[in-house]
């Protein structure tokens, strides 16, 4: 294992670094959790399925403008007090969120809080924390580091499913409906978030970026690099923009719709498939080591798009499943190459905004998606139209990163 460079550099991370994965593991549980229950709880709430769509909307509108504008000024301010911000943030949206089901206040509680219907990351967590781990790595190790942080995350995110599947499906088997069953999840969700401001308070200020390091005049807190970040932001929403016709909460649901599948049940599902993303991730540093960032990027994610595409057509809930984990199982191989040549591209002073600044355009990206994908549901001729739109959209993305950056396609192989 010491032999290993993946393991070698994993056995590099400083005490700052071990916290920041402890940190992506609690958010990332409490992500799982709230995806798997977010747009039933929202239904049994008495909201029409395009409110729940505006609602998800909006909780990504919110992210995009919270995120921008902390991302943008971490630096500045203080990663740490930053990333407690967002901690708090989780707690105010959950606790909102099981204390009403007025549309208005949920619609606050959605723009202004961090709320995760994907499952994935939200808010501006993801970001503060790749630049404060890039500071800490040799750019040999950056890669690798992140496969291990994608895999962590991608764990937690599976046991989350697992628990609000199962937690809610246990609470409705003791004579709790199922709002309160979901209503006592999403109270998790808000407790977690207390847990992650702990968490972060006990971060050193070995995170920050010396104030003497940062650019006098910049936009967004990007100088040299505005021009190639801003580039790689508009292709990363697109791809998100896609991604988010298929978020994991509207999958549930499509499940549920089509195939009535229970609460348990899906959260065995989204276990499974988070399990499979966690390692595809993890296989990420050796393909790039070998092919390079942009190939590794490119040549995992086409075939998984039209794995996506094959979910609606399967006959039967197995079949669907099966290949919604083959996808999974591909699926996240681009992300730790993403992540890893974004902080290639950049400047150390400009870490934090251009993973904010790329992040933000993947929020805004998907957050138009669940307005139209929700009203497709509800047709039994059009359900399975978000897939073919998600998949074929994100095949025309991966194109054009190809087409734009293939002269960097073998940066990061060895």
């Amino acid at each position: 294992m010491a032999n290993n460079p993946r393991f070698g550099a994993l056995a590099k991370l400083s005490r700052d670094g071990r916290l920041l994965f402890a940190t992506r593991m609690i958010r990332l549980f409490g992500y799982g959790l709230l995806a798997v229950v977010l747009v039933l709880y929202l239904v049994s709430a008495g909201l029409t399925n395009r409110q729940v769509g505006v609602l998800l909307t909006l909780t990504l509108v919110g992210d995009t403008a919270i995120s921008l504008w902390i991302t943008t000024n971490a630096d500045r301010i203080g990663r740490k007090k930053m990333l407690i911000l967002g901690a708090a943030l989780m707690v105010v949206a959950g606790l909102v969120f099981i204390a009403t089901k007025n549309f208005a206040l949920l619609l606050v509680a959605a723009t202004f809080g961090v709320i995760s219907p994907s499952g994935s990351e939200v808010g501006p967590f993801l970001a503060i924390e790749q630049a404060s781990l890039s500071g800490t790595l040799q750019a040999t190790d950056r890669t690798a580091i992140f496969g291990w942080y994608n895999l962590v995350g991608s764990v937690a995110t599976a046991f989350g499913a697992l628990a609000g599947g199962w937690g809610a499906q246990i609470l409705e088997a003791t004579g709790h409906s199922p709002l309160d069953s979901y209503k006592i999840v999403i109270a998790v969700y808000a407790l977690l978030g207390l847990v992650l401001m702990a968490f972060f308070a006990c971060i050193s200020k070995e995170i920050e970026v010396d104030p003497l390091l940062l650019p006098k005049t910049s936009r967004l807190g990007l100088h040299k690099s505005r021009k190639i970040v801003l580039r790689l932001s508009g292709l990363f929403a697109l791809d998100a923009f896609a991604g988010g016709l298929v978020l994991q909460s509207i999958v549930s649901y499509w499940f549920v719709l089509r195939f009535h599948a229970q609460p348990a049940v899906l959260g065995d599902m989204f276990f499974g498939a988070n399990l499979l993303a966690g390692i595809s991730a993890l296989l990420a540093a050796r393909l790039a080591a070998r092919f390079g960032l942009i190939n590794t990027m490119v040549f995992t994610h086409l075939p998984s798009n039209v794995l996506l595409m094959l979910v609606p057509l399967m006959p039967n809930l197995g079949s669907a499943i099966a290949v919604l984990f083959a996808r999974f199982a591909i699926s996240q191989m681009d992300v730790p190459a993403r992540q890893s040549y974004v902080m290639h591209v950049v400047d150390p002073d400009e870490r934090s905004a251009a993973a904010g600044v790329t992040g933000v355009a993947r929020t805004v990206g998907s957050a138009i998606s669940p307005v139209i994908a929700l009203p497709l549901l509800g047709s039994a001729a059009l359900i399975g139209v978000p897939f073919f739109l998600a998949g074929g959209l994100k095949i025309v993305y991966d194109l054009l990163l190809y087409g734009g950056f293939k002269a960097q396609a073998r940066e990061g192989a060895a």
